[in-house]
């Protein structure tokens, strides 16, 4: 008795306190098969994208298929910017930005989400007398930046699918 008695107040307060589940990805209806375009090949972002597409229910097109809808992405670039020295000119905190430039379009050529660039940092230390570890921290963050970025895409599309559908 007790525990359904908990069970229930803590219903009750996950539902006053305003959390939601967020909604699923909208794409326009009549969107088609979607295909990812990279100037990189091997990117691992295009692919990353690709998989949450799928994931979310788009149909993904098959190779060299035509009049498909286009996410393509334009630029994806990595910086390494220096934030701090130490008293010998040594760099010890570093800024780790990565920028992606895109676009979406559909299979007529018509534009659905307009270019837009989106570009997230991340800060991290790397001491010159101690640099064991730096190259694995800054490879963990690189992978934590691909991550936020392809959400932040998603992100983008969504919002602008759901502003095409509003009336």
């Amino acid at each position: 008795m007790i525990r359904k008695t908990l069970l229930v107040l803590l219903v009750l307060a996950l539902s006053g306190c305003g959390f939601h589940l967020r909604n699923a990805l909208v794409l326009p209806p009549d969107l088609g098969p979607l295909r990812v375009e990279s100037r990189d090949p091997y990117s691992p972002l295009a692919l990353s994208l690709q998989q949450a597409l799928a994931r979310s229910g788009a149909e993904l097109a098959a190779e060299g298929a035509r009049d498909v809808a286009t996410l393509d992405l334009l630029s994806e670039r990595w910086g390494n910017l220096p934030l701090s020295v130490d008293a010998r000119g040594r760099a010890q905190e570093f800024t780790l930005r990565y920028a992606v430039v895109f676009e979406m379009r559909g299979a007529d050529g018509a534009v659905l989400v307009p270019r837009q660039a989106i570009e997230l940092s991340r800060d991290y230390i790397s001491v010159p007398t101690r640099s064991i570890g730096t190259e694995s921290e800054r490879e963990i963050l690189a992978r934590e930046l691909r991550r936020e970025m392809s959400a932040a895409v998603l992100r983008r599309i969504d919002a602008a699918s759901r502003g095409v559908a509003a009336p």
